[in-house]
């Protein structure tokens, strides 16, 4: 796939309800969830296409999206916070498998930088070596299903739901062994009820540690969604420190390290 495919596309990316690293001024796929209040998760991406949103993504600095790679593998070619920028490079992980979703991870750069404000800031990524221990108190965001094959109705608004982390030994096991790779972490509640669902792939799953919001995960994957034992399956941030920070020729991000 050329990575410069999309300067020639309608591709979009809306920051909506979004915005510095980790930050929420405001803060005081989702099943099972609830409204997000403006400005609550500043760094949400909706992903569009000819005006449709088809995947969700993360601000990580003024100039970059983090999404899912899944989203991009065979793409060729009302609200007064949000903001819209056409996508010049989609940079995809060079061993991101298709079969397995190991390595879904994509980058994202804007066309041109957005401007920082209490609905538009970036999220802190988890450092090389972050550990989020089962039970971690998570955050998923984004606009996609609210149960299997009905999707978000009108307005659409941000939905958010609190999910704890499930450790990859246990995800393995209700996933099916060798499912889940050590670039993935999982989260859900195993009474099922809420989760991401489609539509929200890409998007950000977060912890707060102290007063910083740190991304843990990329929703990737799952077996329908909300189902009981079955959490979803996302890509771990932690993991591709290194590689983010080869593609991103300057470094105004910040990578937190988590130790649960």
């Amino acid at each position: 796939m050329n990575i410069n495919v999309a300067r020639n596309t309608e591709l979009l990316i809306l920051l909506i309800f979004v915005s510095v690293c980790g930050t929420a001024p405001l803060n005081g796929r989702i099943v099972g969830g609830e409204d997000a209040p403006p400005g609550y998760w500043p760094w949400q991406v909706s992903v569009q296409l000819r005006g449709n949103h088809f995947c969700g993504g993360s601000l990580i600095n003024k100039e970059w999206v983090m999404s899912a790679a899944h989203c991009f593998s065979g793409l060729q070619g009302e609200n007064p916070n949000k903001v819209s920028r056409n996508v010049a490079k989609i940079i995809l992980h060079p061993n991101y498998d298709s079969e397995t979703y190991d390595n879904d991870i994509a980058l994202l750069r804007l066309s041109s930088p957005v401007r920082f404000t209490d609905y538009i800031r970036p999220v802190c990524l988890a450092a090389s070596g972050s550990v989020f221990n089962n039970g971690t108190d998570s955050w998923v965001t984004g606009w996609g299903a609210v149960k299997e094959g009905v999707a978000l109705p009108f307005p659409q608004t941000l939905q958010e739901v609190e999910v704890p982390v499930v450790g990859n030994r246990q995800c393995n096991c209700l996933n099916g062994v060798g499912t889940v790779t050590d670039n993935m972490i999982c989260a859900g509640v195993l009474a099922g009820g809420k989760d991401s669902c489609q539509g929200d792939s890409g998007g950000p799953m977060v912890s707060k540690q102290g007063s910083v919001w740190v991304q843990s995960g990329i929703v990737s994957f799952g077996f329908g969604c909300a189902r009981p034992n079955l959490p979803g399956v996302y890509s771990r941030v932690s993991r591709y420190q290194s590689w983010i920070k080869s593609r991103i020729p300057y470094n105004d991000f910040v990578f937190d390290i988590i130790q649960n």
